[in-house]
């Protein structure tokens, strides 16, 4: 059986009732007592006044006056014991004078009681009374009580309103509690609702984004309620960017997979011709060692770009690259002079600082990265472009970089210039540099350690510029 109750409201609102049931219990609980003992003490006093007077006695039927004259008040009880006598008068007064005897266990309970001359609460003929007691200079003892009937009326009085009252202020706290909570959870059942409304979209496949929003007036963050709606759409927005970014993932993905396929369908097509063209002339030497010469080199380009496609998962799935000290000086000095080998007829100038600049990397793939960039920069400007690579380092950073002057990259290629088989056409001829994967390559092996590649291009000027933690 479960006990706590489930939902937010009821247990505020469960929460606010034993407030309200507390507080009234406390109020009546500190009023009752109060007014028990105001009024206790007031007829303490009547009952030391009726004790000190001088006229004292006992009802008529209860042995006659002892002293002058006789205190009668209706419900008053009084008990007189001479000194060396063992009979005791003693009576309560009734209306109209009249009186009752009281039994000897009675009175031997109520001598017993009052030795001490404070005012008692005393118990006879099943009614209460406030009871003191005096023992005069002959040695007489005198026992006067009244009723506490009138005040246990007025605190049972009490009681019976103060109840009432504490019924009424639960039933009214029950009431417009439930309503405000629920007023005031209102904003929260409507930030439920948005976060449900998400739920029922389809986020599986396809370009999904998620349009629903907490509305602007429930993200307020200085209330409770504002802070858990501008908190979920937050988390919508992180989402969305997560879809967003799947998509294009997915989206790159094949586009990968169709470049890859298309970028091998060649020299396999290439491959597969000439090997026919070889079993259809095996008897003419001349023919058959060129289509062997062809074969071997499309299985080179073949190779080489699988190889590059290898690289770049390898990367991707963050496998570590090898971390030693490079000399980034040595390093350029040998691919500007393999450079000039390739392409003399382009201007090649290197510009270091005279100390030696080194880092801690794979040194084997930031060889390729520079050789990358200066391939590039060779296939892709015309014979007698001037090419300057500068590298230097300053706040712990080693930055490398390679300009040219040559007629730039196009305006709409320059932000996906490191994209994997972004090429400036699409024809996917060798005559256009190559499969694409130069420079992506280059960002990848960049970020792989750490840095970051960029490219500032408009014609006539270009540069790309490599920057890796020393």
């Amino acid at each position: 059986m479960r006990l706590v109750p489930r939902t937010l409201t009821t247990r505020l609102v469960v929460t606010a009732v034993a407030l309200v049931a507390l507080v009234g219990v406390l109020v009546a609980t500190s009023a009752t007592l109060a007014m028990r003992g105001y009024l206790y003490d007031r007829l303490d006093g009547q009952v030391k006044e009726a004790i000190g007077g001088p006229r004292l006695g006992v009802p008529p039927n209860g042995g006659g006056p002892v002293t002058e004259g006789t205190f009668y008040r209706p419900g008053s009880l009084t008990v007189i014991v001479p000194a060396g006598s063992s009979t005791a008068r003693a009576g309560i007064t009734t209306e109209g004078g009249e009186g009752k005897t009281l039994t000897l266990g009675t009175v031997r309970r109520l001598v017993s009681t009052t030795r001490d001359d404070k005012p008692h609460t005393f118990t006879a003929e099943g009614d209460g009374y406030r009871v003191i007691s005096r023992t005069d200079p002959d040695g007489t003892l005198r026992i006067v009580g009244l009723p506490t009937h009138d005040i246990d009326e007025t605190l049972t009085s009490m009681i019976s309103w103060f109840a009432l009252l504490t019924l009424l202020g639960v039933l009214v706290a029950g009431g417009a509690g439930t309503y405000l909570v629920r007023r005031q959870l209102r904003p929260l059942h409507q930030v439920a609702d948005a976060a449900r409304e998400v739920t029922t979209q389809d986020l599986s496949v396809g370009e999904a984004a998620i349009s629903t929003r907490v509305p602007e007036g429930l993200t307020d963050e200085d209330t409770e309620v504002g802070q858990v709606g501008a908190a979920l759409n937050t988390l919508l927005d992180h989402v969305d960017d997560a879809l967003a970014a799947r998509h294009r993932s997915e989206q790159q993905v094949r586009q990968f997979v169709a470049d890859a396929s298309h970028e091998l369908r060649t020299p396999l097509s290439t491959i597969h011709g000439y090997a026919e063209l070889s079993r259809r002339t095996p008897d003419d030497p001349a023919a058959l060692g060129a289509a062997l010469n062809k074969v071997e080199t499309e299985a080179g380009r073949m190779s080489g770009l699988v190889d590059d496609l290898l690289l770049l998962a390898r990367l991707d799935s963050g496998r570590p690259l090898a971390r030693e000290e490079v000399d980034v000086t040595r390093l350029l000095l040998e691919t500007v002079a393999d450079a000039r080998v390739l392409a003399p007829d382009h201007v090649w100038r290197l510009s270091l600082p005279e100390e030696p600049v080194t880092l801690v990397g794979d040194e084997a793939r930031l060889h390729q990265v520079v050789t990358n960039l200066l391939n590039n920069a060779r296939s892709h400007t015309p014979p007698g472009t001037t090419v300057n690579v500068r590298a230097g380092a300053q706040n712990g950073q080693v930055t490398v970089e390679v300009h040219d002057d040559g007629p730039g990259l196009p305006a709409d290629l320059v932000p996906e210039a490191f994209d994997r088989f972004s090429r400036g056409d699409s024809s996917r001829t060798r005559a256009s540099g190559g499969a694409g994967l130069g420079l992506s390559l280059v960002s990848a092996i960049a970020e792989a350690h750490g840095g970051t590649a960029a490219v500032v291009s408009r014609p006539g000027f270009t540069t790309f510029t490599v920057t890796l933690p020393a």
